[in-house]
């Protein structure tokens, strides 16, 4: 069943009753799972227990982070004073001292006491007034007093402080993260980074900038694996910056690590470096997208109004109604949110510039989307302009053989628009197969390769049954001289093989979209709003016909949220939209011919497509046996 989309399949927006009267705060929206895995990682104090949380920019990681750790951080055990003491056996490795909070400027001041003349005794002292240094006192009791075993090194003092450390480094580097040794005081010319600042807390980091200094992320895994070891074995000694000059013991407290970073860099890690799941074992992902449920749609709205709020904005509910579509737009379907809740408050502050009393209405919300997409097109405006004065050769009137109009998006930043490409298809007598010619040209990606390989697969299943297939087909993006990739093409690259095949015109006025599979079951892609409106444009440029229109898989159609302008043209007959399941409906569709089954002879119907194409691949195998 070839079916074309009314204006009720289209039409897509939300109404005043999804808008929650007092909706309810939730601070992880859409990212239970998430959070779940926080929880873990954070409240296990076990070596390797750090995090990496991964996901995109705007789903509120750094928030999360933030939230779950607050409420861990009441944990006075865990809020140490931390001292470097001189050792009389070896001065390059000073001993590590943790001492309750406020208690070490306490013992500075004490061991400050320390002569001559009262060294002994007042050690002995020292031993009873602190119980945590009795095993360091008494080590110096077997050598001789020098004015360097009175010096400490208070590097963390925490006096006042009844909560564990959370410390957010935005510059790292060796010595930010891990101090430096200033090389002239022994002990006393350690200065710590915040990496120890953070020990018995958290330490944030972004993964991608630790990556990014050659020598850090090694640097960083060796500092986790000596604090884990400190904790079972005092004698490991650590290090200061990059240099060795001084090996002070490590820290006996947890710092968990806590680094955010991108998917594809938890990915490369993952299989590149074999640390590093002994280290991060905790992963949270999260998501950029949501089921658009009463409970997400009722969190976004609370997001929108505390963020109005905190900008001294107010949201009526038409505008509210207008952000929650943007929202299932930029997921791309119309049963799901985006979790990149920023985006969304963007657009509200964008949209308050046209608001002189700082209410804000879904006009308000139309209009920014609208600016946007404008100072986002010169690339978009200047290819309507080529295809506008014929430099871009594209039909879309009449029928061609071997042409279909394809459609494309292009990006920019966060950016994106459709255009209209146009796919064309060469048959002749040969056994090379389908030749890629992107991909000659070395302008094809990996998918877009096992797109063409798909094709083959096709119409062996499909034709080559009582002959083999023997064909020398090349295909083409015309006029394209940037790479191409994906599969989102290689319906649209089979409706032109298989009409250059067939010798069958196709008609012009109608685009494609569509990844198509070995048995010509025509499969969802993304960017399929941009890919209707780039073609509506083409259109607009050259002239509305009144049948032009674009074919989209048929489990495209929860996707679709597009411009009021196209859902008023398919309402008003000007424009069209198909929702097809396979290849044959679509050329039916494009041809005007009947598929047909094969009979009990496993025959086509004589003047069905499906017999015209079998016929011209059984000729082409008979011309090319010479070959």
């Amino acid at each position: 069943m070839i079916q074309e989309l009314k204006s009720n399949d289209i039409i897509f927006h939300y109404d005043l009753e999804s808008i929650p009267e007092s909706p309810a705060v939730k601070g992880n929206i859409g990212q239970d799972r998430a959070y779940q895995a926080l929880r873990v990682g954070l409240r296990t104090d076990r070596e390797g227990y750090n995090l990496f949380v991964s996901g995109d920019f705007g789903t509120g990681k750094l928030t999360a982070v933030r939230t779950e750790c607050e409420k861990l951080r009441d944990d006075e055990t865990k809020v140490k004073d931390v001292l470097y003491l001189a050792n009389p056996a070896s001065p390059i490795s000073p001993y590590t001292l943790l001492l309750p909070a406020g208690r070490g400027s306490d013992f500075k001041r004490d061991m400050a006491l320390l002569s001559e003349e009262n060294y002994q005794g007042h050690l002995k002292v020292l031993m009873e007034k602190y119980p945590e240094a009795k095993t360091y006192l008494a080590h110096l009791m077997a050598f001789p007093y020098s004015k360097t075993l009175s010096e400490v090194n208070l590097v963390l003092d925490r006096r006042g402080e009844k909560r564990r450390p959370f410390i957010i480094e935005s510059h790292p580097s060796f010595e930010n993260l891990f101090g430096y040794y200033d090389g002239t005081s022994g002990h006393m010319g350690i200065h710590i980074g915040s990496y120890h600042r953070a020990a018995g807390g958290f330490l944030v980091l972004t993964a991608e900038e630790i990556l990014a200094k050659e020598g850090l992320w090694d640097a960083l895994k060796r500092h986790l694996d000596s604090t884990g070891m400190a904790l079972t074995d005092a004698h490991v000694q650590g290090e200061i910056g990059k240099e060795a000059r001084i090996r002070p013991e490590p820290i006996p407290l947890y710092t968990k690590v806590i680094l955010l970073g991108a998917d594809d860099t938890y990915e490369n890690l993952t299989e590149k470096d074999d640390q590093f799941l002994r280290l991060f074992k905790v992963s949270p992902q999260f998501d950029y997208i949501m089921k658009a449920s009463a409970d997400n749609i009722s969190g976004t709205v609370d997001y929108l109004l505390s963020a109005a709020r905190k900008n001294n904005l107010t949201l009526e509910k038409s505008a509210i109604l207008e952000l929650l579509r943007y929202s299932s737009w930029f997921a791309e379907s119309r049963e799901e949110l985006t979790c990149q809740l920023s985006i969304l408050g963007d657009l509200m502050v964008e949209a308050s510039l046209s608001s002189e009393d700082g209410t804000i209405t879904g006009e308000d919300i139309l209009k920014a989307i609208e600016t946007r997409n404008y100072i986002t097109s010169i690339t978009e405006e200047k290819i309507n302009n080529e295809i506008a004065s014929g430099d871009l050769i594209i039909n879309v009137t009449g029928t061609k053989v071997g042409i279909v109009n394809g459609l494309a998006v292009m990006d920019r930043g966060l950016a994106s628009f459709g255009t209209t490409a146009v796919i064309s298809a060469t048959v002749a007598p040969g056994s090379e197969g389908i030749i890629n010619i992107e991909h000659e040209a070395g302008l094809s990606g990996e998918i877009h390769d096992k797109g063409i390989l798909i094709l083959e697969g096709y119409l062996r299943k499909m034709y080559a049954r009582s002959f083999p297939l023997s064909v020398y087909a090349g295909i083409c993006f015309e006029q394209n001289y940037s790479e191409v990739d994906g599969d989102s093409a290689s319906s649209s690259e089979l409706y032109a093989l298989l009409s250059a095949i067939g010798e069958l015109p196709v008609r012009q006025d109608i685009a494609v979209t569509g990844s198509v599979n070995q048995m010509g079951i025509l499969q969802p892609v993304g960017g399929i709003n941009e890919k209707i409106t780039g073609f509506w444009k083409t259109c607009l440029t050259c002239g509305l016909t009144g049948k032009q229109g674009v074919i989209i898989p048929r489990s495209n159609i929860k996707s679709l949220i597009l411009p009021r302008e196209i859902e008023e043209a398919i309402q008003r007959g000007d424009f069209h939209i198909w929702a097809l399941s396979d290849v044959e409906e679509g050329m039916e569709l494009l041809t005007g011919m009947k598929a047909s089954e094969r009979d009990r002879k496993g025959n086509f119907a004589s003047g069905s497509f499906n017999r015209q194409i079998e016929d011209r691949l059984r000729r082409l195998y008979e011309a090319g046996k010479g070959n």
